[in-house]
């Protein structure tokens, strides 16, 4: 009987979500989703700091929930040497998948999901959160083909346009 993954979100997938409004995705998918403090720092504190109405959202959000904000100490952070050079969010997030197994992180930025692969973690990115809540009806064929188009209108999601087209075609034809 395989186990069920501890969950570690990055800033991009919360951030995403926040946006278009779909944290709750995360609860339907998971049960508990850890979150780093670097992360709650970079995208909550430091959102709100620079009035990003989604910071606010995010941190309602995870307090609703009862998920944890998770510290990440020194020591636990020199238990990693990335081969990349990533941001502390990344990093804190990469060295807490360390604790647990099986995990899986959620990360959009390529070269922290890079040295997560290097490391043997298990990784998916906002989209591919978005085709699993589609792979289990939690979202129609129309609600993702929007969210898709509307990741691809905003430049607040950094997440490419050719990207949100490529997995899309990717989906055509495909059964749930």
């Amino acid at each position: 009987m395989s186990q069920t993954p501890v969950i570690i979100c990055n800033a991009g997938p919360a951030i995403a979500l926040g946006k278009l409004n779909r944290l709750g995705l995360l609860a339907d998918l998971y049960t508990e989703v850890l979150l780093p403090e670097p992360v709650y720092r970079e995208v909550v504190v430091q959102g709100a700091l620079r009035g990003e109405p989604d910071a606010r959202l995010i941190r309602l959000f995870w307090q609703r929930m009862g998920w944890p904000v998770v510290p990440v100490g020194d020591e636990l952070l020199n238990r990693i040497t990335p081969s990349l050079i990533l941001g502390a969010g990344e990093c804190a997030v990469l060295a807490l998948s360390t604790q647990y197994q099986p995990v899986e992180v959620l990360l959009d930025d390529a070269a922290a999901r890079a040295e997560a692969r290097r490391m043997g973690i298990q990784t998916r990115g906002t989209l591919g959160l978005l085709v699993q809540a589609y792979r289990q009806q939690i979202v129609t064929r129309l609600e993702i083909e929007l969210l898709f188009q509307e990741i691809s209108d905003r430049p607040d999601i950094w997440i490419s346009a050719h990207l949100c087209h490529s997995v899309l075609a990717g989906l055509e034809g495909s059964n749930r």
